[in-house]
């Protein structure tokens, strides 16, 4: 019996499965990164002119499968231009080890974005200044980027609250943050068709939906007249949130969690420190 698995399962089988376990989580990503943006049309074309190639050499078509070859030549060199945010995005995130690995000076930052973002969120919703905030998540939001003013800033609470006082050039749209950074203020977000969205809110909370329909971006919107404080994410509309509530939805979305690993050395060493303290020289 033993000798039938072992002749099934070689080593050979093994790397194989790995080989393909890898190259199906870089599609994943890829696909990720460009969910939400216009360089997914593109590569729907991509696919379209592959099955195209496929079914022009499997019939016999030889004239339309020596165009495609020389379409397919050329597009290595236009993909890397076209999809070169895309690239350049993937390539940071690679270099920062976050695809993989628990970065603790990351989860200082983001413990550092939801202070700031608490911070605005209080004074605006005490006042009743109308708000939207749009965090980007594993989806690209370059399409809304180009669409509002550059700022390219550290994240305060001081600066989201002036972006968005009544009657200045930048509160009319959204923020989008991105990587830590407000990339850009007064942005346009795509507005929900939604029959679902109660009828008192307003252009801010279909916004809100409607980004998150497209993305898995986590948006922030503070109404104007009512103070309420509502998040979306994944075309889900939470509204009406205390602080307790909005700080544990974001610590929960934007902090990266310690491996399990990491959690034991991490306690491990509590206990050891523990034992230390508690014995008598």
């Amino acid at each position: 019996m033993s000798f039938a698995w072992s002749s099934i399962f070689t080593w050979r089988h093994l790397i194989d499965l790995l080989d393909i376990m890898v190259v199906w989580y870089v599609i994943y990503k890829l696909m990720m990164l460009l969910h939400g943006t216009k360089a997914v049309q593109l590569f729907k074309g991509i696919v379209i002119i592959i099955v195209i190639k496929l079914l022009s050499w499997y019939i016999g078509l030889e004239t339309v499968s020596w165009i495609m070859d020389q379409v397919i030549n050329w597009g290595i060199i236009a993909i890397i231009i076209i999809f070169q945010p895309e690239i350049r995005r993937g390539l940071e995130h690679l270099g920062r080890g976050s695809l993989f690995l628990y970065n603790k000076t990351a989860n200082d930052a983001e413990e550092k974005l939801v202070a700031a973002l608490d911070q605005a969120i209080q004074y605006m919703s005490k006042r009743r200044i109308g708000a939207l905030i749009t965090l980007q998540m594993k989806t690209g939001l370059d399409d809304y980027v180009e669409t509002g003013i550059v700022l390219d800033a550290a994240v305060s609470g001081a600066l989201l609250i002036n972006i968005f006082i009544p009657n200045t050039p930048l509160h009319d749209g959204a923020v989008i943050i991105q990587n830590n950074k407000i990339t850009v203020a007064a942005a346009y977000l795509p507005l929900s068709e939604s029959n679902l969205i109660p009828k008192e809110l307003g252009t801010r909370h279909r916004a809100a939906v409607g980004i998150s329909e497209v993305t898995d971006a986590l948006t922030i919107v503070v109404s104007e007249e009512t103070g309420g404080v509502t998040i979306t994410k994944n075309n889900e509309l939470l509204r009406d949130l205390t602080q307790q509530d909005y700080l544990k939805l974001l610590r929960n979305e934007l902090i990266p969690k310690m491996p399990t690993k990491q959690k034991k050395q991490f306690s491990a060493k509590i206990l050891e420190a523990f034992s230390k303290g508690g014995k008598k020289h």
